[in-house]
């Protein structure tokens, strides 16, 4: 048995409910921290404890005998980043720096954030390594490019692990359609027809098994510090929307867009460290189609960020 304590915030989210049960799997103990604006789909464990709490909060945070965070909560998304600036710089920026000061003061030794493989903006090199410039263009990358900085400013004090993940797609009992794979199948299932937009806007992405094990490596592995990008398969939304149409014979309808976010990202760096990918777009693509058509998901408003928080939360 693993006697860690391992405290997740973000622990109800897309990645997270597949995260927490790994962890469990492997022995750990967790504390699940979250707000649980989409709910709670984590399952009850003799080593988990589930708090519905704010970040922001951090005077509510008990960290005194954690001995790794894995911090995922933010406002996930661009869209959902630009509905609120304020709360976004609160959550994803203000509440890291916070809980980073905290876990330095109650020594805790090991801290992993996710961050995103869209903190660059938009590049023109054909390998968007580690080392290049940060020229985010939405609050929500600006306040991941803050948090990462912060962090980095206590590698003295403790180790820290700085992920930045492709975006993210696959099967999650929270599950997330507004991320371009899984809308785009899902938009397949539903309809037989695909509405892209634009469609030349290459995105990496990331199977969310393989960014969950990913978490896993890295705190089985402290000796890997530092800033890692994780993405696979650098794809155009069209490409994927090809893929799903090939697999349930539908319609791509293709209309102009105004979004110029395209980005690549090379992972080399962390295949170095020996973890290695397991999944891929297409299993992703295979694994909803499979679910949805034995009843097992469903469209449910939930599962859009950002039609949830316009509705639900900012209401």
């Amino acid at each position: 048995m693993n006697n860690k304590h391992i405290l997740v915030t973000g622990a109800c989210g897309y990645k997270g409910s597949i995260l927490v049960p790994k962890l469990l799997n492997k022995g750990y103990r967790v504390t699940a921290i979250d707000l649980q604006w989409f709910g709670n789909e984590l399952s009850a464990h003799e080593n988990l404890v589930v708090e519905q709490k704010d970040v922001r909060d951090v005077h509510n945070i008990y960290l005194e005998d954690v001995d790794v965070i894995i911090h995922l909560a933010s406002v996930a998304n661009d869209p959902c980043g630009d509905l609120d600036p304020k709360l976004t710089w609160e959550i994803s920026a203000l509440a890291t720096m916070q809980l980073a000061d905290k876990a330095k003061r109650c020594g805790v030794e090991h801290f992993i954030y996710a961050s995103s493989g869209s903190v660059y903006g938009i590049k023109d090199e054909e390998q968007v390594t580690e080392e290049l410039s940060l020229e985010p263009i939405s609050e929500y990358n600006k306040t991941k490019m803050v948090s990462e900085r912060v962090l980095l400013s206590y590698a003295k004090e403790m180790v820290v692990q700085i992920v930045r993940p492709a975006t993210v797609c696959g099967l999650s009992p929270r599950m997330g359609l507004d991320v371009s794979v899984n809308m785009l199948t899902m938009q397949a299932l539903m309809n037989k027809k695909i509405t892209v937009f634009g469609g030349n806007q290459t995105r990496p992405n990331i199977h969310i098994q393989d960014i969950t094990d990913l978490y896993l490596f890295l705190v089985d592995n402290p000796q890997v510090t530092g800033v890692y990008n994780a993405g696979f398969e650098n794809i155009s939304i069209l490409d994927i929307a090809q893929q799903v149409a090939k697999k349930l014979d539908s319609e791509i309808v293709v209309t102009p867009s105004n979004d110029p976010r395209s980005y690549r990202i090379n992972s080399q760096k962390l295949l170095d460290t020996g973890f290695k990918p397991k999944f891929t777009v297409a299993d992703a693509i295979d694994q909803i189609v499979e679910q949805y058509q034995a009843g097992k998901l469903h469209n449910n408003d939930r599962w859009y960020n950002l039609k949830w928080m316009q509705e639900q939360v900012l209401k």
